[in-house]
């Protein structure tokens, strides 16, 4: 990897920890988002400075809002809950599953065909609900990184489907965002075509292959790097 991706990756990863370390600030403090912005520099500038060890992945002296290694599980299990019990209606309907990966990951995975029109990337004002029930419940496990991955069927050219996957994950991002979770923390990718989850020769096939998901990983003391690295095959 270039040195240029390695330190972008260090400023995205300190930016994050600035955050959490800000999240406890009090809600009626008036400074607050002055305050926010003063430390997320301030650890950039660190990180910038190279005040990382790359080879273990540690952020030294920003290590604030990251989680103990043996409270990982803990942590996770109790956001699957809360997702769980927040989208269970949707769950019902088959509009989306929540799993949970290698490594205490979760993914929160959105039938595409329930957020956008057919060969759009713009939110169906339908689904912002459930976009909305999702950001309340990351705003409350800030310790984590969200990566947020399109995919398509085969429908169409390789090339314009990863162009939509694209587009579809930065719309996701753009509602969750607006909807209060910090943008520090958010990371958006398409795959296109690539991971199915089901055949494409069939339209029921098709369908489970069109969706967005949304990978939550933690941030763990000692190794706060591996929570900025993209989330491990998604297909079936």
């Amino acid at each position: 990897m270039k040195d240029w991706q390695l330190n972008g990756r260090h400023m995205v990863a300190a930016s994050v920890v600035a955050s959490l370390l800000l999240a406890g600030c009090a809600a009626d403090d008036p400074n607050k988002r002055a305050k926010r912005g003063a430390a997320i520099g301030a650890i950039v500038g660190a990180v910038a400075g190279h005040q990382v060890d790359g080879d273990k992945g540690r952020y030294i002296g920003a290590v604030v809002g990251a989680i103990a290694g043996g409270a990982v599980g803990n942590y996770m299990d109790q956001q699957q809950a809360e997702l769980e019990r927040e989208l269970a209606a949707e769950a019902a309907r088959e509009e989306l599953n929540i799993t949970r990966l290698a490594g205490d990951a979760l993914k929160v995975g959105v039938a595409s065909d329930v957020s956008f029109d057919f060969d759009s990337a713009q939110i169906r004002s339908g689904a912002r609900p459930t976009y909305q029930k999702i950001a309340d419940v990351l705003k409350d496990y800030e310790k984590t990184v969200i990566h947020v991955v399109g995919h398509t069927d085969s429908t169409g050219a390789a090339d314009y489907n990863q162009g939509l996957s694209e587009r579809r994950a930065a719309s996701v991002a753009s509602v969750l965002r607006n909807a209060g979770v910090l943008p520090e923390r958010i990371v958006t990718e398409g795959r296109g075509e690539s991971e199915p989850l089901a055949d494409n020769s069939t339209k029921a096939g098709q369908a489970q292959n069109r969706r967005v998901d949304i990978v939550i990983k933690a941030i763990v003391e000692g190794n706060e790097g591996a929570a900025y690295t993209p989330p491990p095959y998604l297909g079936s």
